[in-house]
């Protein structure tokens, strides 16, 4: 588990190799990963977007922008969480992915939340990159 606070806003990352979607022979390697945002501050905040940068085992960087997460853009009052589940796929039997989400407090003031780098490793790699 990976886990990171930034303004008090808190982001555990949970990721988890899904060998039944995953084709080693075919150079496809497919992972999960479980976020859970807790609000542990005094105001409320809403989640406008997201950035990752995925990064495979040979060093090319997929870079991915978007408004919210899963189709959602979360408000959560001060005390409230939100977990949600999503996935990426490479072409390495690992990789790392780092990131961060757009916040915006309810007067309008926007700031970022740092997102955990953490590792993605397949039981196809000897080598753990974290």
């Amino acid at each position: 588990m990976y886990e990171k606070t930034t303004r008090s806003i808190s982001v555990t990352v949970q990721p988890t190799y899904l060998d039944d979607q995953s084709s080693p022979a075919d150079n496809y390697y497919v992972w999960a990963y479980r976020v859970r945002i807790e609000n542990q501050g005094a105001e409320t905040v809403q989640l406008r977007d997201r950035h990752w940068r995925i990064t495979d085992a040979m060093g090319r960087v997929q870079e991915v922008r978007g408004p919210g997460v899963v189709g959602e853009q979360p408000i959560l009052k001060p005390g409230e969480s939100f977990e949600y589940t999503s996935g990426t796929p490479l072409s390495t039997p690992s990789g790392i992915m780092v990131g961060t989400y757009g916040m915006e407090l309810v007067g309008g003031d926007r700031f970022s939340v740092a997102i955990p780098a953490f590792s993605l490793d397949s039981p196809h790699d000897l080598v753990r990159l974290n």
